[in-house]
């Protein structure tokens, strides 16, 4: 199964880097078996706001999550996702937010992270994290 961050979901409505944005729309359409993350999904909404100028609204960005609730796998977050976070935290210093999302991944049964900014050492614990903007 394979997830994306929200840097990804961001990409694909950001008008100001077209090569960035075209590989982000073809990447999320390709997902057959995506997972859609709890916490991206949120983070998504909230940073759409960055979009406004560019004529992309937060009730698309809505519109978009509830689209990918429909074609993916939503993972909701709980008790063991934070478990786990703790755990990844202290075996590999990854921060707060990195741990809950690669702790929701592999609770999740995610083994590919797409990210263009995701700290690697999560790859440690069995994800694999790729930028797709290599």
């Amino acid at each position: 199964m394979n997830a994306v961050d929200t840097n990804i979901l961001i990409y694909v409505h950001d008008l100001r880097d077209p090569i960035k944005q075209e590989k982000a729309e073809r990447l999320v359409a390709s997902l057959t078996d995506g997972v859609l993350l709890w916490q991206v999904a949120c983070e998504f909404v909230a940073a759409s706001r960055k979009l406004a100028g560019f004529g992309f609204t937060v009730d698309q960005a809505w519109r978009e999550v509830k689209k990918l609730r429909s074609l993916w796998t939503t993972k909701l977050p709980d008790w063991r996702v934070a478990d786990r976070a703790e755990q990844l935290m202290k075996q590999f210093h990854l921060s707060f937010w990195d741990a809950m999302i690669a702790a929701a991944c592999l609770e999740a049964g995610v083994s590919h992270f797409y990210s263009e900014d995701f700290d690697n050492s999560a790859a440690a614990s069995g994800l694999v994290v790729i930028n797709p903007f290599a």
